[in-house]
């Protein structure tokens, strides 16, 4: 796609507007309710749905394909995120009406860093065709990682502090209670930060991490930037709300990370095989019709399964 400039600003401001409804109806802290969080999560869905049929009218079926294999791949990657998004809750003690306000800044934050992956991932792949490759044996590596997680009986259940958030809080020092949703206040004569913004920066700084197998993923799906980037937004801005509506099910995906490390081996092949062919290669290229039916699929047969065993287990311990 042949993206202009006042496009791309068109866009992002977009973008910005819905943020910042989203922020206005949300402004008030209180306990997200299933209903709200459902009609909210149905919003984002059909936005993102909208965007791809305008992708489709203007640009054609190709681009419109692979906004939403991304969009499906993205949407499936960030809900095994909010497993570590409850942990993070649980370790900094959230009290549940502020949650919402957590997730919404986190998720923002989380959209700039990752605007910035975005950005240097379309300049890697511009300079430097190879990346493919890397990227490719990435994903396979980061599947087999998930398959190995899965398979382990002990899981890790309480969220770790990463170095650059414990440097932080060592910097600025943190105050020993929430103080509503203020991020900074006076203690001692001292400006410290408060845990609401502790753990909102908890949540956005993880996601970076979270970005490492997600950019190289879509970029398997598509090399334009601009899919890149609205699949990646849309698939975050409705992550808060999801996070609420099924937070309770979240335990019963139990084979959502074989479904993931089937995807994100699939895509590693994809690129593989794509670097390939541009190398001048003869090797067959898999279509984007192909690639969004396939994790589709996974995706209805890992939820599936993954209720079956659940509800298999609790007729077992009744």
């Amino acid at each position: 796609m042949n993206v202009s400039l006042s496009v791309w600003l068109l866009t992002v401001a977009a973008l910005c507007v819905l943020v910042g409804v989203d922020f206005f109806i949300g402004r008030k802290p209180h306990d997200v309710s299933i209903k709200e969080a459902g009609i909210w999560t149905v919003v984002w869905v059909v936005l993102a749905c909208l965007f791809g049929v305008g992708l489709l009218i203007f640009s054609g079926g190709k681009p419109a394909g692979e906004f939403f294999a991304g969009f499906i791949t993205e949407k499936s990657l960030s809900v095994d995120n909010l497993f570590v998004f409850v942990l993070i809750m649980a370790k900094f003690a959230v009290p549940s009406q502020y949650q919402q306000r957590v997730l919404m800044v986190g998720v923002v934050l989380a959209l700039v860093l990752r605007a910035g992956f975005i950005a240097a991932g379309a300049a890697i792949i511009s300079t430097f065709s190879w990346v493919f490759y890397l990227f490719g044996a990435f994903l396979i590596w980061t599947a087999w990682k998930l398959v190995q997680d899965a398979r382990k009986e002990e899981h890790e259940e309480e969220y770790q502090e990463n170095k650059l958030l414990k440097m932080v809080e060592r910097r600025f020092g943190v105050a020993d209670r929430y103080h509503g949703t203020k991020l900074w206040i006076e203690e001692n004569g001292k400006r410290v930060m408060t845990p609401m913004l502790v753990v909102m920066l908890a949540i956005g700084s993880t996601d970076v991490l979270f970005a490492l197998d997600s950019i190289p993923a879509i970029y398997g799906l598509t090399e334009d930037p601009y899919i890149v980037f609205t699949a990646n937004a849309f698939a975050l801005m409705g992550l808060r709300q999801l996070y609420f509506l099924i937070g309770g099910l979240l335990k019963r995906l139990v084979h959502l990370s074989y479904g993931l490390s089937i995807i994100l081996g699939f895509i590693g092949v994809k690129l593989v095989l794509h670097a390939l062919h541009e190398s001048g290669v003869h090797v067959p290229q898999i279509s984007i019709p192909f690639s969004l039916g396939f994790i589709v699929l996974v995706l209805a047969v890992t939820t599936f399964t993954s209720l079956r065993a659940t509800r298999k287990q609790e007729e077992r311990v009744s």
